[in-house]
């Protein structure tokens, strides 16, 4: 019996070329810093895929884990999307903590921007309950990827709660 799915590497589909720079697996070379006021601060080490089945959308993975004891800690998947023939971009995102949101914002360059668009959470979420994310991806001129994530909470304002940097792994 044949196998339904497309074997060879399909062609990255025209609507997501303008994130090509983003495609491949990208692993931190020194830890992240993560700090929020709520919580004692702390390093951590991140590996990150973007791929792309040929449909006009990109999948992600990120996943974290503690710098030291390198435990799982964190993980997100989801997709990007472009808005057709604009600059406006949405990542979809799912995270391990029953966090699911939409961020949205604009593309430059190489340089993504976001802000939170929409969040849902399982009725039995920790909290404080996260009320708003920002986030930016640039891919420096040295070719490393840098990532910074704001947050706030119910009883915290936006501030920087993560940065880290990667390098290109394939």
């Amino acid at each position: 019996m044949a196998c339904p799915f497309q074997q060879s590497a399909p062609s990255l589909n025209p609507a997501v070329l303008a994130l090509d720079w983003l495609l491949g697996s990208w692993e931190s070379d020194e830890p992240g810093e993560g700090s929020f006021p709520t919580i004692p601060p702390f390093r951590y080490s991140e590996m990150l895929q973007f791929t792309h089945v040929g449909q006009p959308v990109i999948n992600f993975t990120f996943n974290a884990f503690h710098a030291e004891s390198k435990k799982p800690m964190h993980r997100e998947c989801g997709f990007i999307r472009l808005q057709p023939g604009t600059n406006r971009v949405a990542f979809i995102i799912a995270q391990n903590s029953g966090l699911v949101e939409i961020e949205e914002g604009e593309l430059t360059g190489q340089q993504v921007t976001l802000q939170t668009h929409a969040l849902a959470r399982t009725s039995f979420s920790k909290e404080p309950h996260v009320q708003q994310i920002s986030r930016e991806f640039r891919l420096r001129g040295d070719g490393r990827l840098e990532q910074t994530v704001s947050m706030a909470t119910s009883n915290q304002p936006l501030m920087q709660h993560l940065h880290i940097t990667y390098h290109r792994s394939s």
